[in-house]
């Protein structure tokens, strides 16, 4: 990982990358409640930790994702994936108001894909230190 990145990662960290991973481990927690839920929270424990240090790293489709990831998407969008997303717009709108913040805002915006369909996705390092942002 690039001294860039690192760097990135770390104001990203304390401007807006713990709140919003503290959000997807409530959801996961909550997830984790009943045992048909488990897979969606691991999903969300997954992309908790890529939102707490995303930079250097990226999202791809997972090739064997099929049927099962869709249907667990379109549950995941209706209980928590919209709650996500809409933290991250939320948690966008401030950081436009500082030209430090303009990038971790634009950060966010991109994570709401994310937020909303996560399953059949992984996480993966780049070699390009600003792939995907």
């Amino acid at each position: 990982m690039s001294p860039i990145s690192i760097v990135l990662n770390i104001l990203w960290l304390i401007f807006c990358g713990i709140w919003m991973a503290i959000g997807y481990v409530v959801a996961a927690l909550i997830c984790f409640v009943l045992i048909i839920t488990i897979p969606f929270g691991i999903a969300s424990l997954r992309i908790a930790g890529y939102v707490l240090w995303p930079f250097g790293r990226t999202t791809v489709e997972r090739p064997d994702a099929g049927v099962g990831s869709l249907v667990g998407n379109v549950i995941w969008v209706i209980f928590a994936g919209w709650w996500l997303a809409l933290g991250h717009l939320l948690t966008s709108i401030p950081l436009f108001l500082s030209i430090i913040g303009i990038p971790f805002g634009w950060a966010n915006l991109k994570l709401i894909p994310i937020s909303l369909m996560p399953l059949g996705r992984e996480v993966v390092e780049t070699n390009d230190r600003f792939a995907g942002w």
